[in-house]
């Protein structure tokens, strides 16, 4: 009967190992089919996907909180640039209506243009204000 169980066992381990490599073999196939149909719906949901841009409200927070940081720091004045503004809060997206119009409207009484462009919107990269910071105080009027 010892006999007989060894011969089971060697049967059985030579008829499994077949199956496993065949087995192996199909996965792998599998497994390669699916990277290549992964990587095409990749690319389509890349040149899809919009570029949410950020609003007027977005670049007035800015503005305001680089207000306060250089009024906490003591100085006398900040000057932004709507061309550097924009590269900084989103590099490579053309929203300058946005910010130029942002920049506009956090200007108050005695805030003054650096180079205020020729464009009657005055809306261009150019714009450059100097913000006094040293009164920010709600009673200062609107430019």
């Amino acid at each position: 009967m010892a006999e007989k169980k060894e011969v089971k066992k060697a049967k059985a381990t030579t008829k499994k190992e077949p199956t496993k490599k065949a087995a192996k073999v199909t996965e792998k196939k599998v497994a390669e089919k699916k990277v290549t149909e992964k990587k095409a719906p990749a690319k389509k949901a890349a040149q899809k996907e919009k570029v949410t841009k950020k609003t007027m409200q977005d670049y007035i927070d800015v503005i305001n909180w680089k207000k306060w940081e250089a009024h906490h720091m003591n100085w006398l004045y900040i000057e932004v640039n709507a061309g550097d503004l924009l590269t900084e809060c989103e590099a490579g997206v053309n929203n300058i209506q946005a910010c130029c119009k942002a920049i506009l409207d956090c200007m108050l009484e005695g805030d003054a243009f650096i180079v205020e462009p020729t464009v009657k919107t005055k809306i261009a990269d150019s714009l450059t204000v100097r913000y006094y910071v040293d009164n920010l105080s709600p009673e200062r009027n609107k430019y």
